[in-house]
């Protein structure tokens, strides 16, 4: 990616950019995810801490134990209640809320679904994407 992307809160008090370009994204059922977005699942864009920069703004965050065991930090606007990104407590990624991004065609595609078993029935879903009942699988050993 050659030139940075942006994006915000409803209201706009949080601003944002990232410069690296986010691996597919993420559609995430899982019933956080629900309760957070105030619809059936999430969109999201994960990507380094390092690609990730506030550019104006500070906003308030909400920690807990996700179903996967780790604690999960989101971060939201305090003023509109937007959520923008999250991160887990022990990590180095941030997983961007997609839908905060300026640029609605920025060639970013939904890879795979994720925490399928608590997709309620009216939500849709891609059957043609990997889909996980869970979170992803571990990553393959590396060979050696």
């Amino acid at each position: 990616m050659t030139t940075e992307l942006t994006g915000g809160c409803l209201c706009g008090a949080i601003r944002y950019a990232i410069s690296a370009a986010p691996g597919p994204l993420i559609a995430c059922y899982c019933t956080d995810c629900q309760h957070a977005s105030g619809g059936g699942y999430s969109v999201n864009a994960r990507l380094p801490d390092r690609a990730f920069r506030l550019l104006q703004g500070q906003p308030r965050i909400f920690e807990k134990t996700v179903d996967s065991g780790r604690r999960l930090q989101r971060h939201f606007c305090g003023d509109c209640g937007s959520p923008i990104f999250s991160r887990h407590a022990d990590g180095d990624q941030v997983i961007l809320k997609a839908g905060t991004l300026d640029e609605r065609q920025a060639g970013l595609q939904v890879g795979l679904n994720i925490w399928a078993r608590s997709r309620p029935d009216w939500a849709l879903i891609d059957a043609g994407l990997p889909t996980f009942e869970q979170g992803r699988p571990p990553p393959p050993p590396a060979a050696g």
